[in-house]
């Protein structure tokens, strides 16, 4: 076996990091099997959930930035070809309550890459978008090229093209936790069986810490997020994503939505990291208060929704590092093995761009980046939650 080109790959992970990078690999000549315990894109998963929005607005992480828009251009290469819907460019509406720092240095890295962020004078705003109350924002920021995703759907997607184009896919898991001491052969799965590859890949978001409690431990946390879906009155299109687009308010607490797809609500979310949960046992079932903070929220900024009816809400997780920036790099005891994970509530639109960088390092066209790295973690990390944001 030539370690640089390995012939069989067997990825643990069927979310937007596992998939993509099986996608890739199987189409640069791997023999690829996937592995997914609940299935891609779950319930209980990361990438799970209806929807996910697209960005590439970070603030002086233009590492993000970079990616961002690879990522956007490789989902437009994706619809082009397959004409899935997977992705909505309805543009995104940044609402900022004081003058920040991460809008001048977002739309610094923005032009480097060949994207917009335009500038909108509060009058301009509310002529555009009279459905939003703008009481209390200072600035308004508008980038074209953003969206949301269909999150669930593009999983599902993803791995029927991979099964099309000669790759495996297999709902089974690995079984935790892995003791590594060396270049790994085979790995044993929680249905009996087991897999025998040249190269491993983890991609399993929120159970990274339990498949290696040695290596990744608590360093991959799961919080509880929940997400909420509003329905507009009878008739009532200015909710609608052809008439308002992915919107961020970005005050004391980091609030964002997704307009109405077809009759699926009006999608509210609260960005912080909620409680630690369990991803595997956890109920999922939405708090009362965090109802509660949601409609005070919606009667302030979307007046006309304030008592709208809840129709759905969903729980998923964040599976959060300490500095929220990903884990992409080899295990420190064996060469054939790679961690992907920690997308910290800003990974699922990456998925492509993960793809390719993680194919390219296991086939040795290049090296990690420390950003990603394990390495890291050696010192105190700095930064946490806010780090997506600075």
């Amino acid at each position: 076996m030539n370690p640089l080109n390995p012939r069989r790959a067997a990825i643990f992970g069927a979310g937007a990091f596992g998939s993509w990078t099986a996608l890739e690999l199987a189409r640069r000549g791997a023999l690829v099997e996937l592995f997914d315990g609940w299935g891609a894109g779950n319930p209980r998963a990361s990438s799970g959930g209806e929807t996910r929005v697209i960005r590439a607005t970070y603030g002086s992480h233009a590492v993000y930035t970079r990616m961002a828009a690879r990522a956007l251009a490789l989902w437009r290469n994706h619809e082009r070809r397959y004409g899935q819907g997977l992705l909505r460019t309805s543009g995104a509406l940044w609402l900022f309550h004081r003058v920040e720092p991460f809008a001048a240095a977002s739309a610094a890295a923005l032009r480097a890459v060949g994207l917009h962020l335009d500038e909108l004078d509060l009058i301009e705003a509310r002529r555009r978008y009279p459905q939003i109350d703008f009481s209390g924002v200072a600035s308004v920021l508008f980038e074209p090229d953003a969206g949301y995703l269909f999150a669930s759907r593009a999983c599902r997607h993803v791995v029927s093209c991979l099964v099309a184009e000669g790759g495996r896919y297999v709902q089974a898991a690995a079984v935790p936790p892995l003791q590594i001491g060396g270049p790994v052969e085979r790995v044993a799965l929680s249905d009996g069986s087991s897999v025998e590859a040249d190269v491993f890949v983890f991609a399993c978001g929120p159970w990274l810490g339990s498949i290696f409690p040695d290596v990744i431990g608590s360093l991959v946390t799961a919080t509880r997020q929940e997400v909420h879906y509003f329905g507009p009155p009878p008739g009532d299109t200015r909710f609608n994503d052809d008439r308002l687009p992915v919107w961020l308010d970005f005050g004391e607490r980091f609030m964002y939505g997704i307009p109405s797809v077809a009759d699926g609500g009006f999608k509210v979310a609260d960005d912080t990291p909620g409680p630690p949960m369990d991803p595997t046992t956890d109920d999922r079932v939405p708090g009362v208060e965090r109802v509660a903070a949601i409609r005070s929220f919606l009667k302030k900024r979307f007046p006309a929704l304030g008592d709208a009816p809840l129709v759905r809400s969903e729980v998923c997780q964040y599976e959060n590092t300490p500095d929220a920036n990903f884990i992409i790099d080899r295990h420190p005891a064996a060469s054939n093995v790679w961690i992907v994970g920690g997308g910290s509530g800003h990974g699922f639109k990456m998925g492509p761009a993960i793809g390719e960088i993680v194919a390219a390092q296991v086939l040795g066209e290049s090296e990690p980046d420390p950003t990603f790295g394990l390495a890291r973690f050696t010192s105190p990390p700095a930064g946490g939650w806010a780090a997506k944001w600075s």
